[in-house]
């Protein structure tokens, strides 16, 4: 909420080949270079969410390849973000750069510079640039009424990560999870391409809610999300029970959208709280027309992806943007 309110305080570029910018809170900024080729841009970057190097730094450049990925483009370039401790053994750097370089060459992108800094904790992330063309860019703020959305992995990894970290729960425990997180959402965008959506987001660290209220809001619509149907990590829906295992972003993001969320009494709270979990590398948030939606989950399926229907676009209430049943 304070770093909104910083943000809204920031003139909002205008150019008219400036297609997508901050105003909307998109996954990435868009600018047309011709008239069939725009330039995506994004970057994204963090402390360890995971022990191993080698892994965090898979998990790292998945997480930005999707803000690519969400508005429909290519990822094509990347540059290193790096704070390292002085004192710390660079072979840890090096698994690192190592992981994610391994998952830029499996999507395809080059790694072509970057830069570093010393800090007390390590902090790892990339920037990365992809290509679109113009007239194909998917936004957040495209969702219609009676849309369907369509949600591509599970919920509840930052309740895992935050346990595993904390000793809680074993690394061979949260396999499923961590194994979400490297997975690139890159073959989840060339469905959603083919058969044609009207709007899409990553489920990054705002949560499953706080992103769908980016759409809803951008969209000027209602969004229901029906919690039998998503999709959460079992393992998560246990350590939730357990305070302790709640990063504390989730309580934060609980707060700031509690104005909008709407929630049914009858949901049990450890889904409740899973809706608010920061994700880490989480799947695509799609709104598809409906008559689209059986192609798109044929498509996706097609490709090894775990699509699922988690709810629908309504016309904007006046009592909530966001209604959980």
């Amino acid at each position: 909420g304070q770093l909104m309110q910083v943000l809204h305080q920031l003139p909002h570029a205008k150019q008219k080949d400036l297609i997508v910018g901050i105003e909307t809170a998109d996954d990435a900024a868009v600018y047309r270079i011709s008239g069939d080729r725009a330039v995506i841009t994004t970057l994204d970057f963090f402390p360890p969410i995971v022990d191993d190097p080698y892994t965090f730094g898979q998990i790292a450049a998945a997480n930005t390849l999707s803000d690519v990925y969400a508005m429909g483009g290519r990822p094509r370039l990347a540059m290193n973000i790096v704070s390292f401790p002085p004192k710390l053994d660079l072979d840890v750097l090096k698994e690192i750069l190592r992981g994610s370089l391994d998952k830029l060459r499996e999507a395809g992108v080059l790694l072509v510079g970057g830069h570093s800094i010393e800090d007390r904790e390590i902090k790892y992330g990339l920037s990365v640039t992809g290509f679109v063309h113009p007239g194909r860019v998917v936004t957040n703020r495209g969702a219609r009424p009676g849309d369907v959305l369509v949600l591509t992995k599970p919920i509840g990894v930052g309740v895992v990560t935050t346990a595993m970290l904390a000793g809680r729960c074993r690394p061979s425990e949260a396999r499923e999870a961590v194994d979400s997180m490297i997975e690139l959402n890159g073959r989840a965008s060339e469905a959603m391409m083919e058969v044609g959506v009207n709007a899409c987001t990553d489920i990054t660290g705002f949560g499953l809610l706080g992103h769908a209220m980016e759409m809803a809001e951008g969209s000027g619509t209602g969004l229901v999300i029906c919690s039998s149907d998503v999709e959460f990590f079992p393992l998560a829906l246990d350590l939730v029970r357990k305070k302790s295992n709640r990063p504390r972003t989730l309580a934060s993001n609980m707060e700031f959208l509690s104005g909008g969320v709407r929630v049914n009494a009858e949901i049990k709270k450890e889904k409740e709280f899973l809706l608010y979990d920061p994700q880490t590398s989480g799947g695509l948030l799609i709104s598809v027309s409906k008559d689209r939606a059986k192609a798109l989950l044929q498509k996706l399926a097609d490709r090894g992806v775990r699509g699922a229907v988690i709810g629908g676009v309504v016309r904007r209430n006046r009592d909530w943007k966001i209604l959980v049943e």
